[in-house]
């Protein structure tokens, strides 16, 4: 019987990565909405009190970057000071360029009628498949991470655990056998927080509040998402 854990996470709107993200979607969005033919590279970094934008656009839209990424940082919810990292006080640097000549001859049509060859050459590689485990066809245990996640973002904006902040992120390991999922072999949840509350009530409200909350949803015939042999997972 071969026997292996398969480890998926995730995170949630408040995590660096994802923050990123948001602000480079909405940059996105907002250069093609003004002029739809932009051809836009665009990267975010960030780190304590500060966030950069760089990267190569090529449009004829006027956009108020700094702009944009304070609103989704408010819309995130880093709107309070003293935490390391606020929509306000937050430092916003710009350094954008237009797209290089040679990456723009790979990926620019003369007229509507031309086909495009080999674009621009970039590369990437990644991996992903449908599955049954989950009715959402996808592997449990990233389906477990998300609903983790979500559960953790739900209670911090409607204020179920108060004292949370934006920053979090879940994994879960799957033990499986043949390929098949037989039980949850860990669970690991990172909140922010503010800095008064108490290691033991953090945890005693994490466990309450976002995990066994989640676990009983998930045993609900509604969410189907457990197979049979899934039921005596402990949490």
């Amino acid at each position: 019987m071969a026997k292996s854990n398969f480890t998926s996470e995730s995170v949630t709107r408040g995590h660096p990565d994802k923050l990123c993200d948001q602000i480079a979607d909405s940059i996105l969005d907002e250069v093609l909405r003004q002029d739809p033919e932009s051809h836009v590279a665009c990267e975010v970094t960030c780190a304590t009190d500060q966030v950069h934008i760089f990267g190569e656009i090529t449009s004829s839209a006027h956009v108020d970057y700094e702009s944009i990424a304070r609103q989704v940082i408010t819309e995130v919810g880093y709107t309070q000071p003293g935490h390391g990292f606020d929509a306000e006080s937050c430092r916003v640097t710009v350094d954008l360029h237009e797209q290089s000549p040679d990456i723009a001859r790979g990926v620019r049509r003369v007229s509507k009628n031309e086909e495009l060859d080999d674009g621009a050459g970039d590369q990437g590689m990644m991996f992903g498949f449908a599955c049954k485990q989950t009715d959402f066809y996808m592997p449990l245990p990233i389906e477990l991470a998300h609903a983790l996640t979500k559960r953790l973002e739900l209670v911090r904006r409607n204020g179920e655990l108060p004292f949370l902040l934006p920053d979090g992120k879940s994994q879960v390991t799957v033990e499986y056998e043949n390929d098949v999922p037989k039980r949850i072999g860990a669970v690991v949840l990172s909140a922010q927080h503010d800095k008064d509350i108490s290691t033991n009530e953090l945890r005693d409200s994490i466990l309450s509040h976002v995990i066994i909350a989640t676990h009983r949803f998930l045993l609900t015939p509604r969410a189907a998402l457990w197979r049979a042999g899934l039921l005596q997972i402990p949490v």
